[in-house]
């Protein structure tokens, strides 16, 4: 098809932004749909905002377009994760080998910016507060309702894309048009609470700025990430229901309570932390699985409307970033041939797609449960160390997920279950490991199971 025909994109976030990018620098017309009001001149509805960690595939997405030292400017590098003990003890867990580390970025920061680049190019216009209310894949028809004047309008392109999240509009368009759709959609027990720590009296960090602060607590935990401004955004992640959940903590008094106990390091730094619990909204956290992606060679799933994701890898924002780099790769490949293009797309992604989301809530029970645990404090030290003296033999499953884009997340979540088994069989057969890992006995002992 011809540079010169227009494309429809279904949602302006993250992915929906940068997708327009890509598919401007092509020549394509773009026109974005945001069910939003303009963030960059509203106030949004501030409580449910989760910090995104920024790693390699992520940057690869947007070094693709050339916006990647754009997007570091308002980043944080965090080197590894700080464990905050409920004795008040911590320790600092390196993600990687010394240089690796991961970025933290406020969800509205890096989308505003992300919008700003996009428009920035004369052949992108964001049209805010409109509403998809379907999309007929056969002719390329995209319905919206202006939420300001409740105007119903269609729009036709030659492509569309529905890059409108977990809950996406264009999504449910066709699972109810087409015939053998398949769709999974699975909620943890747990949901999450945004809560604060502030900046110092003269801006600086109270915590360590350049980590990932987590405060395990087996079925439940928090989080803290670093922003620009010298604050953290925390999240809390606990059962709705049950011991030690939302359901429990009903007044102030309880929250109170429920902080000493639990988190009591942390209650100095958090000055407005009653007013933020009990202000701030209580969100879920869904997985979603769909086939197909593509529709009558004309619409495409992307990001989390094609695969909603737990954020506890960090990798939601970096797969659906990666989306957009298989996609443009193959539109070279293919020579726009958007029948080939579309085809293989989602025969590409699909299995990447149901890896990552299995990875995020493998990590979930990993980030609460064990980063505190001794015999899984000392298999990542024997790993690192392994990895270290036969880094043709061993990548770490986190390394390979979070540092190397050269590796699709299906065969990092199957060589990473390989690691798994061969380290518990490893830590089980040799006694007196705890004292001494860094011996023959247990090199050969892994090489023999490689």
């Amino acid at each position: 098809m011809s540079n010169s025909k227009s494309i429809t994109v279904v949602g302006a976030g993250l992915v929906g932004s940068l997708l327009s990018i890509y598919l401007a620098k092509r020549g394509y017309n773009v026109n974005v749909y945001e069910r939003r009001a303009d963030m960059r001149k509203n106030k949004m509805s501030a409580g449910k905002s989760i910090n995104l960690a920024l790693s390699d595939r992520g940057l690869r997405g947007l070094d693709g377009v050339g916006i990647g030292d754009e997007i570091r400017k308002i980043a944080i590098p965090m080197h590894g994760r700080f464990i905050h003990a409920q004795d008040g003890s911590t320790n600092f867990q390196p993600y990687g080998k010394k240089g690796q580390f991961i970025n933290s970025v406020s969800r509205a920061g890096i989308n505003m910016k992300l919008m700003d680049l996009a428009e920035s190019m004369s052949n992108v216009k964001i049209n805010f507060s409109e509403f998809c209310t379907a999309v007929d894949s056969r002719k390329g028809i995209s319905k919206f309702t202006n939420e300001n004047s409740k105007e119903e309008h269609s729009v036709t392109s030659d492509l569309v894309f529905g890059s409108d999240g977990a809950f996406s509009a264009a999504r449910l368009s066709a699972m109810l048009g087409h015939d053998r759709f398949e769709y999974r959609q699975f909620y943890l027990e747990h949901g999450y609470k945004e809560l604060h720590i502030p900046s110092g009296p003269n801006g600086e960090f109270l915590m360590e700025k350049n980590a990932l602060h987590i405060w395990p607590r087996k079925d439940f935990m928090m989080i803290a990430l670093p922003n620009i401004d010298g604050t953290f955004t925390c999240t809390l992640f606990m059962r709705f229901e049950g011991e030690n959940s939302f359901g429990n903590i009903k007044t102030k008094e309880d929250v109170k309570a429920f902080f000493e106990k639990t988190f009591p390091d942390a209650i100095p730094l958090m000055p407005t932390l009653i007013e933020d619990y009990m202000h701030n909204p209580t969100a879920s956290l869904v997985t979603v699985k769909c086939f197909p992606w593509t529709f009558d060679d004309k619409l495409a799933l992307i990001g989390d409307a094609a695969h909603a994701i737990v954020p506890f890898y960090g990798q939601g924002m970096n797969c659906g970033f990666e989306d957009c780099v298989v996609l443009n790769e193959l539109i070279d490949k293919h020579k726009e041939n958007w029948h080939d293009i579309m085809e293989e797309y989602q025969q590409l992604r699909k299995p990447d797609g149901d890896a990552v989301a299995d990875l995020a809530i493998g990590n979930f029970v990993e980030m609460r449960d064990k980063t505190a645990d001794a015999k899984f404090i000392l298999q990542k030290k024997i790993e690192a160390w392994f990895s270290e003296k036969h880094p043709d033999k061993w990548i770490p499953q986190y390394t390979m997920v979070t540092y190397r884009p050269d590796i699709r997340y299906s065969i990092a979540k199957e060589r990473g279950m390989r690691n798994e088994q061969i380290m518990q069989e490893v830590m089980a057969g040799i006694p007196g490991i705890e004292n001494n890992f860094q011996t023959e006995e247990v090199e050969k002992a892994i090489l023999s199971r490689i």
